[in-house]
């Protein structure tokens, strides 16, 4: 008779995977390595997991909890959509500064898998298109161009790919960006210290 899985041993093993996936890649871990790191069987794993993507989903799922969760969190001391905005990309920031900091799990796993639709790269994407519309949605609510967005987004993206040390040179950029009210639809105006400089 199968041995009747320990309770929160499927957490266990997912904070384990998690963990690999985030530090090493999603390709580079193999399923004999979870095992080790969790400390569990084979059957357990395949019980709760039963392949690679499953649990590959499941990772990004925990990631797209607790990012949520901590950019709501930011975004709750924020009263205004420029202050929000600010927020939110200063919350990035923050995040890219920490010691444990392995780039964004979901562009990662994107950049490992480009071609795939698989449920994993699905939840990948729906993340980065619904940061994308919350940005959006702010901009237009502050009453700025939509280019604006735009810039904001390439300001994220570069936030998660650059080096840290330029974290709140980025963050001062956006908050530049969103003092510039007035802007009419589809202008190209730019902030005092053009974005692309450096």
């Amino acid at each position: 008779m199968p041995r009747p899985a320990t309770p929160g041993s499927r957490d266990a093993i997912l904070h384990a995977a998690s963990r690999l996936f985030y530090s090493h890649g999603v390709r580079a871990v193999g399923m004999a390595q979870v095992i080790d790191a969790a400390g569990c069987g084979k059957n357990l794993l395949y019980r709760h997991f039963p392949s690679k993507t499953d649990l590959a989903a499941a990772y990004l799922k925990l990631v797209r909890a607790d990012r949520d969760r901590s950019a709501d969190i930011a975004l709750n001391g924020a009263a205004d959509p420029g202050s929000r905005l600010v927020a939110l990309v200063g919350e990035v920031a923050a995040l890219v500064r920490g010691p444990h900091y392995r780039g964004c799990a979901f562009r990662n796993y994107l950049t490992e898998f480009p071609g795939d639709d698989d449920e994993p790269a699905r939840i990948a994407r729906a993340y980065l298109r619904d940061t994308r519309a919350r940005i959006d949605d702010l901009v237009a609510a502050r009453g700025l161009a939509p280019v604006t967005a735009d810039r904001i987004w390439l300001i994220v993206g570069g936030l998660y790919a650059g080096p840290a040390d330029q974290a709140e040179v980025a963050v001062d950029w956006v908050r530049e960006l969103v003092a510039q009210v007035g802007y009419p639809t589809g202008s190209t105006g730019s902030p005092r210290h053009g974005i692309n400089n450096g």
